[in-house]
């Protein structure tokens, strides 16, 4: 920029104190124009003058005029910081463009605005092109459910583990955030089965698929980083759970716990030994097989069976048990079935793992 309109710039500080509002407006407008017509190009003692003679200008006008001016510098790298920070934390009718979109705004910018205002402020920083993991860490503690899905459902937001977890135990008594939690391409695996037995159908089916996917070391890699805690426990042990766990372990060390006896189990009017019997042979607690069949969890059922290494009909056997109550009974098994079928051993095991690691630090699974 020139001396000449370095020059031009100080005497427009001297207009900007004109009373006539509607001179004031369009002498904003026209510097607005002119420093967004090479705005690269401005040196820092400029920048500074733009700054003044913009906020001067700027602090009276009515909010439309404001959302105008925020609008259109929004789009620009470099601009007037401290008119940039008044526009941030202004009526979200004028800040809602600078939030979204400003690439001039600092990391520093953005924790004041998510640490200071309300959720209409967090959840248009929540919609940027990128949002620091600090920067969500604020939004994670301070927003409400609303602002959190839209955080979650930015793939640009970077969260840490420390606020995974925080999500993900917000999630569990939330179903409006269970999609957009299990969808996370970021979301830790094992933080993901966190959510298995509090979700619907479909997005347990994505967590399997995910579940699937993992080779033994970033199995154990995401087994080693597991500390979330579950909130809703399962309840205690039954009286004589002591007694039959050493009945079915004494049998299950001579080898003579078999499916075949797991069969019979099924029908002996006492559920303990069932359960009991399962959680042995799918290396499953007895508290997470006690719920999955009190809540029958057939799908989960058949996680626990494949692991165990039944074969699909004694599965389906106690499948049509749990179902026994319920409408269209025989097509919901055979439904089961297929899904028992197409399961393969190695990944219910996977899953088994995260679950048994859940009670082994004494939660739920």
């Amino acid at each position: 920029m020139s001396r000449v309109q370095t020059s031009s710039l100080i005497n427009l500080i001297e207009l900007a104190k004109e009373p006539s509002s509607g001179r004031r407006r369009e002498l904003l407008r026209q510097v607005t124009n002119i420093f967004m017509a090479h705005p690269e190009e401005i040196s820092d003692t400029e920048m500074t003058l733009y700054d003044t003679v913009m906020s001067q200008l700027s602090a009276d006008m009515e909010t439309v005029v404001r959302a105008e001016i925020a609008n259109t510098i929004a789009s620009a790298r470099a601009a007037p910081l401290g008119l940039l920070r008044r526009l941030a934390t202004d009526d979200i009718e004028v800040a809602e463009q600078i939030l979204t979109r400003s690439k001039a705004l600092s990391e520093s910018d953005l924790l004041h605005v998510v640490s200071t205002k309300g959720q209409d402020h967090m959840r248009a920083v929540s919609k940027r092109e990128e949002v620091p993991e600090s920067v969500s860490g604020v939004i994670v503690n301070r927003g409400d459910d609303t602002t959190l899905h839209t955080l979650l459902s930015n793939d640009g937001a970077r969260l840490s583990r420390a606020s995974n977890e925080q999500v993900v135990q917000r999630a569990q008594a939330n179903p409006a955030l269970h999609e957009v939690v299990v969808n996370r391409r970021d979301m830790p695996v094992d933080l993901m089965n966190d959510m298995y037995f509090v979700v619907e159908t479909r997005l347990r089916e994505r967590i399997m698929q995910e579940n699937d996917k993992l080779d033994p070391a970033a199995l154990e890699l995401a087994l080693s980083k597991g500390r979330n805690k579950v909130a809703v426990a399962y309840g205690s042990f039954p009286e004589d759970y002591e007694k039959i766990f050493a009945e079915v372990e004494a049998l299950r060390r001579s080898a003579r716990l078999t499916p075949q006896l797991l069969a019979k189990y099924m029908r002996d009017p006492n559920p303990t030994y069932f359960l009991v019997a399962l959680s042995q042979m799918a290396d499953l607690d007895f508290l997470t097989a006690r719920h999955l069949v009190d809540k029958k969890e057939v799908d989960a059922l058949a996680i626990a069976c494949k692991a165990a290494g039944l074969d699909k009909a004694l599965f389906l056997t106690y499948a049509m048990i749990m179902l026994a109550n319920q409408e269209n009974a025989m097509g919901k098994a055979a439904e089961y079935g297929k899904l028992y079928q197409d399961l393969p051993k190695e990944t219910a095991e996977r899953t088994i793992r995260f679950w048994r690691m859940r009670r082994a630090e004494g939660h739920a699974a």
